[in-house]
């Protein structure tokens, strides 16, 4: 029987051990953001980490030039995947806080090595490009880096610990309204207005918001909207976010906001043409068996993890919810801030990069490999969570398959 404390309090002396390169390699990162696919710095510091660490590594996984995949532990045990994020945002840097994401994952993944063997588990540290709108977990899942996978986890920083991040279906469409150029003085009648198109798409949007379910979003921008103030725009583009709490949800919602966007370039007579970009985002299917064993190992560090209500849940989205559909799945945020700092600011990036920055990493890390401890070695833990989330597929919450 194996002695699971025993185990855990030497997985915390690991993460201790290694504090300070781990630490080193978060600040590292913050101070070199990198956009997502382009993560060459972060890729380097984090894989040069696990392979100190005596890890099997695989640069540029899976085709994609900036993704890895560390491997430990027996070769035909349960598989457990602590999966790493490491880009940044355009302009604000680490505003997310994936330099935390990063290496939390790459210490709960050196942490678990060092027990790996003796509780007879497989464990694979992936690292993940691109989150922020790219979806490197989607294009890693259609390659196949999720195949014989038993379990997948990994921790989001936030303003405070959170069981689950509300993390709801999203796809991008990309319109383009034509019309036909003509003096706006001169001749106005000769013109056809895409501008107009564009604007009455967002009014229709606008509109269409009052009867959409509360925990449905929709937003965008113009990106195009003419040249000169006296010519009639003979072209303008727009931006579109749509998001549903699921799968299903935003298919039907793509439909309505198409139809309002449509009507626009109808009213006006212009054309429109569209184009939705893939891959779109599923929403996330938290398995409810690995977050209370996450809970329990989050209370090792003197944290409680809380359940979301509806005044203090974390509402975005994320490829790690295509991930929750083909494989058990949890994403939980760990504090680096006051509840009242929003991630995706510059208030969030400075405690991204500060002493409660520090802290969630090597919390994280702790917590993240407890519980992949857990899985591998407590009695009846990895077919619980198997069980959840079988049980997710039957009811139609998971769709099984690694893009929507």
């Amino acid at each position: 029987m194996v002695d699971l404390a025993a185990v855990k309090d030497r997985i915390d002396q690991v993460v201790d051990d290694h504090a300070e390169v781990l630490l080193a390699a978060s600040h590292d990162i913050h101070a070199h953001p990198e956009l997502g696919f382009a993560e060459h710095h972060a890729h380097e510091v984090l894989t040069r980490m696990l392979e100190d660490a005596g890890l099997s590594v695989t640069r540029r996984a899976y085709g994609l030039e900036t993704a890895f995949e560390a491997t430990a532990g027996s070769s035909d045990g349960p598989t457990v995947a602590v999966l790493c994020e490491y880009d940044a945002l355009p302009g604000i840097g680490h505003a997310c806080g994936h330099n935390v994401i990063g290496t939390a994952g790459v210490g709960a993944g050196i942490a678990a090595a060092a027990v790996a063997e003796e509780l007879g588990g497989r464990l694979v540290v992936l690292g993940t490009p691109a989150e922020e709108g790219g979806g490197g977990k989607i294009f890693l899942a259609q390659e196949g880096a999720f195949e014989g996978v038993d379990a997948a986890l990994m921790v989001h920083p936030a303003g405070m610990d959170l069981s689950r991040f509300g993390a709801i279906a999203i796809q991008q469409v990309e319109v383009t309204y034509h019309g036909k150029a003509a003096h706006a003085a001169a001749a106005p009648q000769a013109g056809r207005n895409a501008l107009d198109a564009a604007v009455l798409g967002y009014v229709n949007v606008a509109a269409l918001r009052q009867h959409i379910r509360p925990d449905e979003r929709v937003h965008g921008i113009f990106t195009e909207a003419g040249e000169a103030a006296n010519v009639v725009p003979d072209r303008a583009a727009a931006t579109w976010y749509v998001r549903s709490p699921t799968v299903r949800g935003l298919e039907k919602l793509k439909a309505r906001v198409l139809a309002c966007l449509e009507a626009g370039a109808s009213a006006s007579g212009c054309t429109m043409e569209h184009h939705w970009v893939d891959p779109a985002f599923a929403n996330m299917v938290d398995n409810d068996p690995m977050i209370e064993r996450y809970r329990a190992n989050l209370a090792r560090t003197g944290r409680t993890l809380v359940d979301p209500s509806a005044m203090d849940a974390v509402v975005g989205s994320t490829d790690m919810g295509n991930v929750s559909h083909i494989v058990a799945s949890i994403h939980p945020m760990i504090a680096v801030s006051p509840p009242d700092v929003a991630i995706h600011t510059k208030d969030f990036v400075r405690f991204a990069g500060g002493d409660e920055g520090d802290r969630a990493v090597l919390d994280g890390a702790k917590a993240m490999a407890a519980t992949v401890a857990d899985l591998w070695a407590e009695p009846g833990a990895l077919d619980e969570a198997k069980a959840a989330f079988a049980e997710a597929r039957e009811s139609g919450r998971a769709t099984g398959r690694p893009t929507i």
